[in-house]
């Protein structure tokens, strides 16, 4: 039986409390002290012994109540843990301030193989560094690759304030979905694409039908088409949908650093690697889905590593001997003719094929009609909620132009010209002067047959644009602050174009 006693706390009252507890012999298994309640699990007290015993409590000077109770507080939160623990998916452990378990939850007993409590770190993960680094930081560290019984886990530590630690396990595909849920901030599966014009339903069914299939899919399609919304909105209602969706831009990172970002390193790969190595897209994104964007900027040697993997599915870390196996669908995107690519020598023929099993074409801009002035009045709302203005709507009068417009840039560059409108507009309603469409290069071309081709006019349109900025911001890092970029990207631009600071 469990009692809890309540008193006024004086000086002694606890000793005599428990005086009359030891003198009728009781077995006591617990006895919990909270001033000014005293809580005694009694497993011997008997309901008539119980009433002796309470009237001789309550003639003690203080003592206010005594009370059965089904369980004491220490117990309760005891299981109330336990059940927190169990419940943790993932394997946790506690640490003291030596770096010795003192817990661990079912999850970490299971991967372990047995209790682990009173061992060392050094032993539980046969690393003979962390414990050092763990105490040399304070317990406080970035993600760190371990290995327990032959699996490869991410280590999270979290110091607890003169006590040691709390030790978090994910699998590498766990941290894969906090990235993709930290990154993602669209509507789910294709509401994520607006417009109701033939062009854009043709595409939603075509990619209905193409999502559900667990194969490579290539995107093709002008530059600011929304390429990566399809990409993720096929992820979104693929069989894959509760795994991580990881992008990569294949033109925004050198050679080295995009290997590293997709295949990940091994420990001592090179200069100022994280110790224990890091795990790559393809690892964080296991059976999930990756999708590379600007495929066509891929180098030949990244080329030829990811043809390998679309073979057999494994790769190795740039600096391991290991091979690692995941389970990825591949989506990719350009807005490059690959075919063109693949006969000039400039892309693998053989990789191609293996991308371009189910592909899509987005539609550009100026081919979609009325989609243009409804996503013109959502990116007009979408930037006056940025930006803390009142509501603005757009004029009828800025209809014609906004229809009219080529669109090089497509609905990545109607968003912006839409935000510029909400920004310098002083009224409610945004007109014609607002909108900054009438000065870009393309629609100075004018008719379809000025211009030797899409691709051509755009070219003409980022030279002239990057001319003009490149001696106000004399840098590519500058140029790149200024055109919200990579500095790696306006330096291929910059190359590409003959651009140089003379």
């Amino acid at each position: 039986m469990r009692i809890h006693v309540s008193f006024i706390d004086r000086v002694g009252i606890t000793q005599e409390v428990l005086a009359l507890l030891g003198a009728r012999n009781l077995n006591l298994d617990a006895v919990e002290m909270v001033p000014p309640n005293v809580y005694i699990d009694a497993p011997t007290l008997s309901p008539k012994v119980l009433d002796e015993l309470r009237e001789a409590l309550l003639s003690v000077r203080g003592v206010q109540n005594v009370n059965v109770v089904d369980i004491l507080p220490g117990q309760r939160r005891h299981l109330q843990l336990d059940a927190l623990l169990a419940a943790m998916t993932d394997p946790v452990l506690a640490l003291d301030s030596a770096g010795n378990v003192l817990l661990a939850n079912p999850a970490l007993i299971s991967l372990y193989g047995r209790e682990p409590a009173g061992e060392s770190v050094t032993e539980l993960f046969r690393d003979p560094t962390l414990l050092d680094t763990l105490l040399d930081q304070g317990f406080r560290l970035p993600l760190r690759e371990v290995s327990v019984n032959g699996e490869t886990l991410l280590l999270d530590a979290t110091p607890i304030t003169d006590a040691g630690a709390l030790l978090t396990l994910y699998p590498p595909n766990r941290i894969g979905e906090r990235l993709a849920a930290l990154h993602h901030d669209h509507a789910e599966g294709f509401d994520s694409l607006l417009g109701d014009s033939p062009p854009i339903r043709t595409l939603k069914a075509r990619a209905q039908r193409v999502a559900a299939l667990d194969a490579p899919l290539l995107i093709q399609g002008e530059t600011g088409t929304g390429k990566e919304l399809v990409a993720r909105a096929c992820h979104a209602i693929s069989a894959r949908h509760s795994a991580p969706f990881l992008a990569l831009n294949c033109a925004a990172l050198p050679e080295n650093l995009a290997e590293s970002e997709l295949f990940g390193y091994a420990p001592g790969a090179f200069t100022g690697a994280q110790r224990g190595g890091k795990p790559g897209l393809m690892e964080l994104a296991h059976q999930g889905t990756v999708f590379l964007d600007e495929i066509g900027e891929m180098s030949p040697y990244l080329q030829a590593k990811l043809l390998r993997f679309l073979n057999d599915g494994s790769f190795r870390r740039v600096g391991g001997d290991k091979e690692v196996k995941v389970n990825v669908r591949i989506l990719s995107a350009t807005h490059r003719n690959l075919e063109k690519m693949v006969s000039e020598g400039a892309f693998r023929e053989d990789l191609f094929y293996r991308l371009n099993v189910l592909n899509l074409e987005v539609p550009p801009l100026r081919e979609r009609g009325q989609d243009i002035l409804l996503l013109a009045r959502s990116f007009m709302q979408q930037a006056c909620t940025q930006i803390q203005r009142p509501i603005c709507r757009l004029a009828p009068t800025t209809y014609p132009a906004l229809l009219g417009n080529r669109w090089p840039g497509n609905v990545r560059q109607l968003q912006n010209v839409i935000f510029r409108a909400a920004a310098i507009c002083e009224g409610a309603l945004v007109d014609i002067g607002d909108l900054d469409i009438a000065g870009t290069a393309v629609a100075r071309h004018g008719h379809d047959g000025e211009v030797e081709s899409l691709e051509q006019a755009v070219d003409d349109f980022e030279r002239a644009l990057l001319e003009k900025l490149y001696t106000s911001f004399p840098s590519t890092r500058q140029l790149a602050t200024r055109l919200q970029t990579s500095h790696t990207a306006i330096a291929h631009r910059l190359r590409k174009y003959g651009i140089t600071g003379k």
